[in-house]
C-alpha cells in the first residue's frame, strides 16, 4: 500500500549550468501524491529548465532526484515516461505529418505480429481518450489541420496513456478557450483523486489560485520559498517571484490625444467579422477585447494586409488607403506585433541583431553587403530603450525569456518608425513582472505619439493599458467604453453578445 505521506516527487539540490549562466542554483522541490503544486516565478527563472531536468531531457551538474523515496535517473524522456513522470510541454512538441492518434502513442504504438502496427487498436485507444477529454475531432485526424488548441489537447491526451505518477503542466491553457480549460481542471481534478501528483507552471494567477494546493517560487535560478495556497495572496506571491511589490495603477498624467491617426469604416471580411468601425489617435491606447472567434485577430491581420476585406474603408492620417499586403501595411506605417511570437513574430536560430533588423535588411545593404554598423547600431537602440535583457547582440533569441523575446518583436517593429502599433496578446506567456514592464512600455508608447491598439483576452490587461475599450461579439463590434465609464459587468455582457439599454 503506498504511503501517501512520502513525496511522489523529490528534487534535491539540483544544480544546471550552460555556457554563461547557472540556470538552476541547488532547487528542492517537491510535489505529494493526490497534490497539484504550482511552480511560479518570472520567465527565466528555471521553471522550465528544472522540468527538463524531471523529465530527461536536460542531465543535472549535480542533485538527486527521487520518485516515492528511491533515486532515479531520467537520461532521457523515454526513460523519464517509463518511471510514471510526463511533462506537458508549453511549446507543442506533434508530428504535424502524423495522425493525431499516431501522436498521442508516439514511439509506442500497439503493435501486432511482425512488429506492424495494430491501427484498428491504436484509433480505439485514441478515441477513447480524446472522448475522455471532450473534444471534437477523431484521432485519425492529421495534426496539422488541427487548431493550435486542439493541438494542445493532443499534447495534454499524451499524458493519459500511462500509469502516470507525475504529470507537469508547462502553461497548459494558453491556447485553450474557457470551455476546453473547464475539461482540463476536470481531468486535473480526476488525476489529483487518483493519488497523481501534479506539477502546475502558469503565469495565470487566477487558475493558480483555483487548482493548487502549495506554490514554489523561482527567482534567478534559485529557490526562493514554499507557500501553502490557502494561507497566502496574490501580493505574497509576487514579491517573491520578483523581489518587490507589483505596482498595477497608472502612474502618468490624464493622456492628451492628437488628430486620428486611424479610421475603420464598416470593414468586413465574411465570416469572420461584418461592419467594424473605429478610430485610433495619436498618444491613444484603444484595446479590443472579447472571447474566442469574436474576430480581434482578424481584423488585425486584414490592418496589416495578411486578410482582404470584403468591404469597407481604412484611412491613415485621414487618407482612404488600401492594403494589399504586409509591404503596403508597414509603407503606410502600419506594424503589428503578432499573437504567437515565437511561430509568427521571430526566427528562434538568429541573434537579436538580425531579429529587430530583419524588416529592413534591403536598406542596410551596400551593394551586396549588409552594413554590421548600422545594424548593431538599431540593435543597441532599442535594447536600451526597452530595457532588453541580453548578453550581447550575438545571442540567439530562442534562448531569452518570453518577456525579452516579447520586447525583441516590439523592437522590430519600432524601428520602421511606425504611425499605428498593433500589438496582439502582448502578454501571452509572460510572467507578472515583465507583464508589468511590457505594460507600462504601451502606455509610454501612446504617450511619445503613437497610436496604438492592443488586442488581450485578459480583462485586467484591457483595463490596465486602454484609454478606450471596443468590446466584440461573433465578429461585430458590441459597445465602446472610455476607461472612465466601463466596468466588469458591463464589459462581460457586451463580449457575451447582451446589448444593454446603456449601449444604445
Amino acid at each position: 500500500m503506498t504511503d501517501k505521506s512520502l513525496p511522489a516527487l523529490q528534487l534535491q539540490e539540483i544544480v544546471k549550468t550552460f555556457p554563461g549562466v547557472r540556470a538552476l542554483d541547488g532547487v528542492n522541490f517537491d510535489v505529494l501524491p493526490g497534490e497539484v503544486h504550482a511552480l511560479l516565478g518570472e520567465n527565466g527563472a528555471g521553471k522550465s529548465t528544472l522540468m527538463k531536468v524531471l523529465a530527461g531531457m536536460y542531465q543535472p551538474d549535480s542533485g538527486e532526484i527521487r520518485l516515492r523515496g528511491q533515486p532515479v535517473q531520467m537520461r532521457n524522456p523515454i526513460e523519464a515516461k517509463a518511471q510514471g513522470v510526463v511533462l506537458i510541454h508549453q511549446e507543442l512538441s506533434l508530428v504535424p505529418e502524423m495522425s493525431a492518434a499516431e501522436n498521442i502513442y508516439l514511439g509506442e504504438l500497439p503493435r501486432k505480429s511482425f512488429g506492424r502496427v495494430d491501427w484498428a487498436t491504436l484509433s480505439k485507444r485514441s478515441n477513447a481518450i480524446l472522448n475522455r477529454l471532450k473534444c471534437n475531432f477523431s484521432a485519425e485526424v492529421t495534426v496539422s489541420n488541427l487548431s493550435i488548441a486542439n493541438q494542445q489537447m493532443v499534447e495534454i491526451a499524451r499524458a493519459l496513456t500511462v500509469d502516470a505518477r507525475v504529470v507537469v503542466f508547462d502553461e497548459p491553457t494558453a491556447s485553450l478557450t474557457d470551455a476546453e480549460k473547464v475539461v482540463l481542471f476536470d481531468i486535473i481534478a480526476d488525476l489529483k483523486s487518483q493519488g497523481v501528483g501534479i506539477v502546475y507552471i502558469s503565469h495565470r494567477m487566477d487558475e493558480i489560485f483555483t487548482l493548487s494546493d502549495r506554490i514554489t517560487v523561482l527567482r534567478d535560478g534559485q529557490y526562493r520559498g514554499t507557500l501553502t495556497t490557502a494561507d497566502t495572496n496574490e501580493d505574497e506571491v509576487t514579491r517573491l517571484m520578483i523581489g518587490r511589490s507589483l505596482d498595477l495603477s497608472r502612474s502618468e498624467a490624464a493622456p492628451e490625444f492628437g488628430k486620428t491617426m486611424l479610421e475603420v469604416r464598416n470593414l468586413s471580411c465574411a465570416p469572420l467579422f461584418k461592419d467594424v468601425s473605429f478610430t485610433v489617435r495619436t498618444g491613444e491606447v484603444v484595446g479590443f477585447y472579447g472571447l474566442v472567434g469574436a474576430g480581434r485577430t482578424e481584423i488585425a491581420e486584414t490592418l496589416f494586409g495578411l486578410r482582404l476585406p470584403d468591404a469597407g474603408e481604412i484611412l491613415v492620417d485621414n487618407q482612404k488607403v488600401e492594403i494589399n499586403s504586409p509591404r503596403d501595411a508597414i509603407a503606410l506605417g502600419i506594424s503589428l506585433v503578432p499573437e504567437n511570437r515565437k511561430e509568427q513574430g521571430l526566427v528562434l536560430q538568429m541573434n537579436c541583431r538580425d531579429n529587430i533588423t530583419l524588416p529592413q535588411v534591403q536598406d542596410l545593404t551596400t551593394g551586396p553587403f549588409l552594413s554590421q554598423g548600422a545594424e548593431i547600431s538599431i540593435f543597441d537602440k532599442y535594447r536600451e530603450r526597452l530595457e532588453i535583457k541580453t548578453p550581447s547582440w550575438k545571442q540567439s533569441v530562442g534562448v531569452l525569456s518570453g518577456g525579452n523575446q516579447q520586447k525583441i518583436v516590439i523592437g522590430k517593429w519600432l524601428s520602421m518608425k511606425p504611425r499605428v502599433l498593433i500589438v496582439d496578446e502582448p502578454t501571452r506567456g509572460i510572467d507578472v513582472g515583465s507583464k508589468s514592464e511590457i505594460h507600462q512600455l504601451l502606455r509610454e508608447l501612446a504617450a511619445q505619439g503613437y497610436a496604438v491598439v492592443v488586442i488581450s483576452s485578459e480583462m485586467p490587461e484591457v483595463l490596465r493599458v486602454s484609454d478606450r475599450i471596443v468590446a466584440m461579439y461573433s465578429g461585430r463590434v458590441m459597445r465602446e467604453f472610455t476607461i472612465d465609464e466601463v466596468t466588469e459587468d458591463s464589459l462581460v455582457q457586451a463580449i457575451s453578445g447582451i446589448k444593454s439599454d446603456a449601449a444604445a
